[in-house]
């Protein structure tokens, strides 16, 4: 049986959001919680991911969006689990002019190889990353890399809410694995 967990970015995926739609349908699902949504600190999150997969009997298949693909990107620098694959969908940039500033500590994003497949699902023209930028992530993380258009940050604001083609491109990449 895959768990697939669920790592949302600033200010949590809550509502209509795909990430909270996709939570919501598919079984053994589970949701990592922060300690603070709009204030994120680096450590901190690495930290709620690791407490979220460490109570989760493997194997595994992660589910980002935006700081989520971040904190999968610190996390994989120091900590190992059976992940099948990440899914990171609209990757945001720490350097960009426009990452928020309530968020430190991404700064200094690694940019080593992740130890498992991974893809990113990106937009282009994502206010918080370059389309540059997304090729430049792909290429050091070696993931697969799929731009879906000008789709904005991929979310709810952007008029995101069960996001189905997603969802369906989504289970296609997980079956591949």
């Amino acid at each position: 049986m895959i768990h697939t967990v669920f790592v949302p970015g600033y200010g949590n995926s809550l509502g209509d959001h795909w990430q909270m739609q996709w939570f919501k349908k598919i079984p053994h699902s589970h949701w990592v919680e922060q300690s603070d949504w709009d204030a994120p600190k680096k450590n901190a999150w690495v930290s709620g991911l690791q407490n979220t997969l460490a109570n989760i009997q493997k194997p595994i298949i992660l589910v980002a969006h935006s700081l989520g693909c971040l904190t999968i990107a610190e996390w994989a620098q120091q900590h190992h689990a059976n992940i099948l694959g990440a899914y990171l969908v609209a990757a945001p940039d720490p350097t960009a002019h426009n990452f928020p500033a309530a968020i430190s500590g991404f700064q200094q994003l690694p940019l080593n190889p992740l130890p498992f497949p991974s893809k990113i699902i990106a937009s282009t023209n994502d206010p918080y990353c370059s389309k540059e930028r997304c090729e430049y992530f792909a290429q050091m993380w070696g993931s697969e890399l799929s731009f879906i258009g000008d789709q904005g940050h991929i979310n709810a604001s952007a008029g995101f809410g069960a996001w189905e083609e997603g969802f369906n491109e989504f289970q296609k990449w997980m079956k591949a694995l």
